[in-house]
């Protein structure tokens, strides 16, 4: 895996659902040309350990969690605000400038 230090993650990643496989979940910069969809998944990571996340709620519209974010070895750590005991561990697999893969 090619590691980007934290602070080159700390940009708004978007789920390119269309390049997922069976063991891994691709994000992309929001920057990225993507296919039509109804809604996607994204989070930002911002430079002060804080992150903004969004999903396509029930009725298409985006809803917004946020938490704190850190780097443990190659996982990324989302602690949301809002569900305290729903610690998230996301394992890098691949991490490049255009490009974030991490475990399912």
């Amino acid at each position: 895996m090619t590691e980007l230090p934290a602070q080159a993650l700390g940009r708004r990643w978007v789920h390119s659902h269309e390049e997922d496989t069976e063991h891994e979940i691709v994000f992309r910069p929001a920057e990225h040309e993507f296919p039509p969809s109804r809604g996607r998944m994204g989070f930002e990571l911002l430079p002060d350990g804080t992150f903004v996340e969004s999903a396509p709620g029930p009725t298409d519209a985006p809803e917004k969690q946020s938490g704190t974010w850190q780097m443990e070895g190659g996982k990324l750590v989302l602690d949301s605000e809002q569900a305290p005991e729903e610690r998230r561990v996301l394992e890098i697999t691949s991490a490049e400038n255009d490009r974030l893969v991490v475990k399912k």
